[in-house]
């Protein structure tokens, strides 16, 4: 596999979903997923801190986000449309230096209220490692 020559850009418009990219985001989200699940089920989401920039990121995806509703189902259909895509990566984009992996995926559950499941999951490549828990 070859994303181009190094050093090179690539356009997520245009990249290719890589079947071996992905078995890499796969693996280690729900290496993710698992850890802070066991986390979540001993304290509430709105007490605990994975990073130093908790605050920083979750104030800036207020005013990225402001019509999100952490009630409410995710629109997967809105959130990996073109539009929705752009936002997201712009959004990201202001953590390249600050996060390693910032851009390696994200799995989200689509509903606050149900755990994750296959349905209930949402995995979106190259849109940065940032979660959130709303109890």
């Amino acid at each position: 596999m070859s994303l181009g020559p190094a050093g090179a850009s690539l356009n997520p418009d245009e990249a290719e979903n890589f079947e071996d990219m992905e078995k890499q985001f796969a693996v280690k989200a729900v290496q993710h997923m698992t850890t802070y699940w066991a986390i979540l089920e001993k304290m509430k989401g709105s007490q605990l801190s994975l990073t130093k920039m908790d605050d920083e990121i979750y104030e800036h995806f207020q005013r990225d986000f402001p019509e999100f509703d952490p009630t409410e189902t995710i629109d997967e259909d809105k959130m990996k449309s073109k539009e929705g895509k752009e936002r997201w990566r712009n959004f990201m984009m202001a953590y390249e230096k600050k996060i390693d992996d910032y851009n390696f995926g994200t799995m989200l559950r689509s509903n606050p209220k149900f755990e994750y499941g296959e349905k209930e999951t949402i995995f979106g490549q190259s849109q940065g490692r940032v979660y959130a828990s709303i109890d």
